[in-house]
């Protein structure tokens, strides 16, 4: 990776982003930071590492569906803010 030369005024012009100065002296030198960290991984030697989708082991945890006593409803909708018959009464927030 050669060493590029990003212009941090445009890039934040480009995002509408209003940025101070100081700002941009700073996150220049973060973004040439991480651009020499990015360089220093591109030379790793990684033919014999095996591709991998995610890098830590995912697995489900399952529990066995059983259907057990549930809260009474009366109990439940007598706490309610709004209620409307057997349901609570939500505000509407999808417009019409």
């Amino acid at each position: 990776m050669s060493d590029p030369i990003i212009d941090i005024r445009y890039v934040a012009k480009l995002a509408q982003i209003a940025l101070t100065d100081e700002e941009i002296e700073r996150f220049g030198a973060q973004l040439g930071d991480l651009l020499q960290h990015v360089a220093a991984l591109e030379r790793l030697d990684t033919e014999r590492v095996a591709a991998t989708a995610q890098v830590v082991e995912s697995r489900n945890i399952l529990r066995d569906d059983v259907a057990r006593p549930s809260l009474d409803r009366e109990t439940v909708l007598a706490q309610a803010p709004q209620r409307q018959g057997k349901f609570f009464r939500v505000p509407r927030i999808i417009g019409e």
